[in-house]
C-alpha cells in the first residue's frame, strides 16, 4: 500500500484534526475529530470493522500527519 487510506491531518489552529478516507482514489472528509472517540465514531459510521482496534493498534491503515498520534490540541 503506497499511502494509508485513512489520513488524520495536522491539528488545526482552532483545534481538532480533519479526518479523510480515500476509497477508489476519491478522498472523502469524514469530519473533524477532537478526540480518539470522535475518530472511532467516524470509522464506526462508515462500518469499518473494529474501529477501536484500528485507532489504538499499530496500524498502517491510519496515517497521522504532523504532531503526535492521538493529540488533538
Amino acid at each position: 500500500m503506497e499511502h494509508a487510506p485513512i489520513l488524520v491531518h495536522r491539528i488545526s489552529a482552532t483545534g481538532g484534526r480533519r479526518v479523510v478516507i480515500r476509497i477508489r482514489g476519491v478522498d472523502t472528509v469524514l469530519g473533524v475529530a477532537f478526540s480518539d472517540a470522535d475518530l472511532i465514531e467516524f470509522l464506526r459510521r462508515i462500518e469499518i470493522p473494529d474501529p477501536d482496534g484500528l485507532v489504538f493498534g499499530d496500524s498502517e491503515v491510519i496515517a497521522w500527519q504532523g504532531g503526535r498520534p492521538h493529540q488533538y490540541e
